[in-house]
Formats: structure tokens, sequence, C-alpha cells
């Protein structure tokens, strides 16, 4: 189901006056990368470039044609690993936030016996 303009113009609006939600939408972008969910991380990449930098200025910044970052992040895209992390080290630069890995739910280690 295509996206309303007037859904695109509230959520362009909502990501360039609130900090907190902008940095959220690409947190829970990477989020949904690293749980496997390509197309809804495409998708939420994608939101949070069109809000806020734009994909030409995102090309220059990469080196890379804005088109050919536009069908990386599209519905059918998948960017090989390099031109991921390079657009994910773009927006971390731009925001001025670095993400950092942590581990949920993760076996603890069993501790060292005293003999």
């Amino acid at each position: 189901m295509p996206l309303t303009r007037d859904f695109k113009e509230t959520v362009q609006a909502r990501v360039q006056r609130d900090p907190e939600f902008r940095q959220s939408l690409f947190q829970e972008g990477i989020e949904c990368m690293l749980a496997g969910d390509v197309d809804t991380a495409n998708s939420l990449l994608r939101t949070y470039i069109n809000a806020t930098m734009g994909f030409s200025e995102l090309g220059k910044l990469t080196n890379k044609q804005p088109k050919s970052l536009m069908r990386m992040l599209g519905p059918q895209g998948n960017p090989n690993a390099r031109n991921f992390f390079d657009i994910i080290g773009c927006i971390q630069r731009h925001e001025g936030i670095q993400l950092a890995v942590t581990l949920r739910g993760a076996a603890q280690a069993p501790t060292p016996s005293a003999d």
C-alpha cells in the first residue's frame, strides 16, 4: 500500500523538529537490518534520508550516484556490506551520533571454578 503525501509530509515534519524521533527512526532501521528484516530496514532508512540530508547529499558524501543509493534502499534493494556501512557511517556523522552493539538475552559464560 503506497504512503499518502500527507503521511510522508507529517513524518518529514516530525523528523525535522524532533531529534529523538529522528534518531529512533535511524536506530529502528538498523535494528530491523540486524534482525534480517531488510525490507523494513530499507524503508526506514530511506524515510530518514529523504527527511534529513536527501539522497543528493548522501551521494556526495559516499561518492555514489544518488539514484544508485535510492535503488540500494528501494523495495527490491539489497546493498552490499561496504555500501551499507558507508551509508550508515555518513548518517552517523550527519546526526552526530555513534551506534553501539549490545547483546540481549545472551547466555552467561560459565564462571571459572576455583579448583
